[in-house]
């Protein structure tokens, strides 16, 4: 749950600002620098493309990390083909830093020769940072093990010693959410490496890897774990959390486990194919089942051709990386890293950086119902009518309360398919209503239709949370002295119960309301005071 400096950051953060349409943001909130640092990774494609991928990210970067920096056969700097001064200048100019990172690209050999060549690589990192102005390096040797763990700080330890001041170090680590001390794991001293660097980066991405059985590449459990587990040993101002802009595949007949895909793709694919998306809301990560058929255009992927078949893809999308940055809020993180850039969905530009500054809806700026909306959203029990708007205080239909008590209370299919004449089969909340009504929450009408789009009242809901609470808790109803419900009223038990329960508020005329329409923020609120029975 989103604690109480994240609400202080939103405070600071807010911006106020009334809007006539939800289709597009602002234009003094497009652009705002991040007050949280925005660092992406750059690898593929060249320098042209590289700026066309920085202009897409609508000014949110701070700082580029191209690769630049690679490792030759006797542990020398090797400087790429894509080091280019005139597109360093260029992000100097947009007040973007230029930090590349240094890779050995996964080989264990390469980076133990980088290692036990210190002395040298780092006298030739620090003349080409020089001689291209440069803002630092991003060290990201991988592979290496927990017997190269001291030589790895004291090669970051050199580097600390001779490049100057102004210049940035930063150091990739890999997750390490079971607090590993051997393998790969084993070879990051987060403690010493952080003493000689301004940064860390966790690579918080990879849970599923090639050749591992299909999964995750960042379940929001993982990170979690991971960013708990770093700050045993790192100040939260020195920690960028890793944000995955690509997904992973498998199909085991063709034999392929878990190859990596971007997220620009996937969603190709998904236009393109037969696709069956889910959204695990435990790991708060989406999956796709894209089938092919033999008939179907043909797919190829990274220059081969895709048979006929059913490929299992977990991802990432937008609300799965929102929940990530939560996490930034929430442990008062220094910023986020994404690899790669130019692999995202570019649309996740228009609010990325709103998101990382805690901006997560603007249209809740001081709203009564802020926190208990930031923590519903957060639990994914209910969502915005878009990527940065909630409307709190429009009238709830009967089909997002259908929706919202489905999530919440985590009700499955009974496999009964339940018609009602007003519900078209590709209507938005089909499935939510069919198992809303399957289990007796959200009933319809005797005409035999259900009414979605029309707002739920406050007495209607006060009905259906006695209905959902009486079930597994003993709630008494001690007797209510509202001025306009008494006890004939149709509703009165159910108000008298969620209102001794303290669920139900009235109004400070000692009114309750009933007929009155919910809003979203009142059901954010309702849905916050009933998670103590949902979850028990």
């Amino acid at each position: 749950m989103l604690d109480k400096r994240l609400m202080k950051k939103m405070a600071v953060l807010s911006v106020a600002i009334i809007i006539a349409t939800t289709a597009a943001l602002p234009l003094d909130i497009v652009g705002a620098k991040s007050e949280m640092l925005n660092m992406s990774y750059i690898y593929f494609g060249n320098s042209s493309q590289y700026i066309e991928q920085v202009a897409s990210t609508q000014d949110s970067l701070n700082i580029i990390s191209p690769n630049y920096f690679n490792i030759d056969e006797n542990g020398d700097l090797l400087l790429t083909n894509a080091i280019d001064k005139d597109f360093i200048s260029e992000m100097h100019n947009q007040n973007i830093q230029v930090i590349p990172f240094l890779s050995n690209h996964w080989d264990r050999e390469l980076g133990r020769l980088a290692l036990k060549n210190r002395e040298n690589l780092v006298e030739d990192i620090c003349e080409v940072i020089e001689e291209y102005d440069l803002d630092g390096i991003n060290v990201d040797l991988e592979n290496l093990t927990h017997s190269d763990r001291y030589d790895y700080v004291k090669f970051v330890k050199q580097l600390d010693r001779k490049l100057p001041s102004n210049k940035v170090i930063s150091v990739a680590v890999a997750p390490n959410p079971r607090g590993l001390e051997k393998g790969w794991q084993g070879s990051y001293d987060y403690k010493d490496l952080a003493r000689y660097s301004d940064y860390l980066v966790i690579m918080t991405y990879d849970e599923s890897y090639p050749g591992g059985p299909a999964g995750p590449v960042a379940s929001i459990g993982f990170v979690e774990e991971s960013i708990e587990y770093a700050l045993e040993e790192v100040a939260s101002e020195k920690i960028l959390l890793g944000i995955p802009f690509f997904g992973r595949f498998w199909n085991e007949e063709e034999g392929i486990k878990g190859q990596g895909i971007s997220i620009s793709t996937i969603n190709k694919l998904i236009e393109e194919y037969d696709s069956e998306i889910t959204f695990d809301k435990k790991k708060q990560v989406p999956k796709v089942t894209i089938s092919i058929k033999e008939d179907d255009k043909k797919a190829y992927l990274g220059g081969k051709e895709l048979n006929a078949g059913e490929y299992t893809i977990w991802y990432e999308n937008d609300q799965s990386i929102k929940s990530k940055l939560r996490l930034v809020q929430e442990y008062d993180l220094k910023g986020t890293a994404s690899w790669s850039l130019g692999q995202e969905d570019k649309s996740i530009w228009d609010y990325y950086d709103l998101w990382l500054n805690g901006q997560y809806f603007y249209d809740i700026d001081k709203h009564w119902a802020n926190e208990s909306i930031l923590d519903m959203t957060s639990k994914g029990w209910v969502q915005g009518t878009s990527n940065v708007t909630f409307s709190p205080d429009e009238s709830l239909t009967r089909a997002q309360a259908a929706v919202v008590l489905v999530r919440a209370l985590e009700l499955e299919d009974k496999g009964k398919n339940l018609k009602f004449k007003d519900i078209p089969d590709n209507y938005w909340a089909k499935e939510e209503i069919n198992i809303a009504s399957q289990h007796g929450i959200v009933k319809g009408y005797e005409n035999g239709r259900f009414l979605p789009e029309k707002a739920i009242t406050r007495e209607e809901m006060a009905v259906i949370l006695d209905r959902i609470l009486s079930k597994s808790h003993k709630i008494r109803a001690r007797g209510v002295n509202y001025k306009d419900v008494d006890n004939s009223r149709w509703s009165y038990e159910s108000i008298s119960k969620m209102t001794s329960e303290g669920i139900f508020i009235g109004f400070e005329d000692n009114t309750f309301r009933p007929t009155e329409n919910i809003t979203r923020g009142q059901m954010a609120a309702l849905m916050d005071r009933i998670s103590f029975y949902i979850e028990q």
